[in-house]
């Protein structure tokens, strides 16, 4: 019906209502809040001829309502109408649904629970979740990834030098070489320790890794976003925890070429494990050559061991350096024992707990083991 015709009709009637009957049952008008008018339906509720007309608030109730059967962006006062019918139109559930839905910063921002907010898309489609984050690599980003990745290789080259001339070139290389296989391995563990907390606690709020997180979990719903994304793009927020300034401090803390070259690679395999993550999201027909030779022999995370996380709950197979760890730490169950430490704590469920009833009652069973 044309609004224009609406209003005449109305505010010509003698006798008018304050309440309409929708399915034969009556509400009342008045209850309803007046929201924007934009469009209106073809078709509306009869009214009844039950009360007279008072005042003008009742035009714009009817005005009110036809704009919120017409558009759900319309927003009514949920707590006031007191019909059940009117529930029956889901008007109100959908308004509830709409509102329970969590943004990026929130507790409930989790793939997979019914108020994340978050749906995978059909296909490899890029799916942004964090306000603000975009696909293109800005000079920040590479300015800040460049120089801080610079800044770990020279480190490491001044440790080994380091270690060259306190303990000659055979003995100081060989130091240097078993540094930094250990650290490799122990960046494993720590990309591992890092994937897990930020897939399971904190929110987009959290200092320092807020905005990590949130990327994390929208990682879940559309796992093919990363592949898009340049080197400098993926990786840069890993500069704030693994940059410059933590190699710096922990350089100047110790004063040890062994402890120096030690986290300069544990810092730079940190920040390259998103780069090694993104290259397992690929297939070998989009990735270099070199990057499938590195994840056939086990160098950097490969595309099998990491498919395995991608199924709900996500509570397995956390390291993203090359996964050397994940079958220990699986095995062992060391992150369930965590989880049922934090929840006998301050009784914060895991979102892997949260999204599998099955592994909540086994976890807080005792039984920690993912065989």
């Amino acid at each position: 019906m044309n609004s224009k015709l609406l209003y005449l009709i109305i505010s010509h009637l003698p006798i008018t209502t304050t309440s309409f009957c929708f399915d034969r049952t009556c509400t009342n008008l008045s209850s309803i809040s007046h929201g924007p008018v934009r469009k209106y339906p073809t078709d509306l509720p009869t009214f009844s001829r039950a009360n007279k007309y008072r005042n003008r608030q009742t035009y714009f109730s009817l005005y009110s309502l036809a704009d919120s059967i017409s558009s759900s962006s319309t927003q009514l006062n949920a707590a006031t109408l007191d019909s059940p019918v009117i529930e029956d139109t889901k008007i109100v559930s959908k308004i509830e649904d709409k509102t329970a839905q969590s943004d990026w910063k929130s507790d409930n921002f989790v793939f997979g629970l019914e108020s994340s907010g978050l749906s995978r898309p059909k296909g490899k489609v890029a799916q942004i979740v964090v306000e603000g984050d975009d696909l293109e690599t800005t000079p920040a980003q590479l300015a800040l990834v460049t120089s801080t990745l610079l800044t770990h290789a020279i480190v490491a080259a001044i440790s080994i030098s380091g270690l060259v001339s306190n303990h000659g070139i055979i003995s100081g290389s060989v130091l240097g070489v078993m540094t930094a296989v250990a650290s490799y391995i122990s960046a494993d563990l720590g990309s591992g320790v890092l994937h897990w907390s930020v897939d399971n606690y904190g929110n987009g709020r959290t200092p320092i890794f807020g905005s990590i997180i949130a990327a994390f979990q929208g990682h879940h719903s559309a796992q093919w976003t990363i592949t898009q994304r340049g080197l400098c793009n993926n990786v840069h927020k890993l500069c704030t925890p693994f940059g410059i300034p933590t190699i710096l401090a922990i350089s100047a803390l110790f004063h040890s070429p062994t402890i120096s070259l030690f986290f300069a690679v544990f810092c730079a395999a940190e920040i390259m494990s998103q780069e090694f993550h993104k290259w397992s999201h690929m297939t070998k027909g989009e990735a270099p050559g070199l990057v499938n030779w590195l994840q056939e022999v086990g160098f950097i995370l490969g595309r099998r061991e990491h498919a395995l996380h991608h199924i709900a709950p996500y509570g397995c197979k956390y390291c993203i350096v090359n996964g050397f760890c994940n079958e220990f730490l699986d095995s062992s169950g060391i992150f369930r024992r965590f989880e049922h430490q934090i929840y006998k704590w301050n009784g914060v469920e895991s979102n892997a707990m949260k999204l599998d009833p099955k592994l909540r009652e086994k976890t807080l069973s005792g039984k920690y083991s993912l065989d």
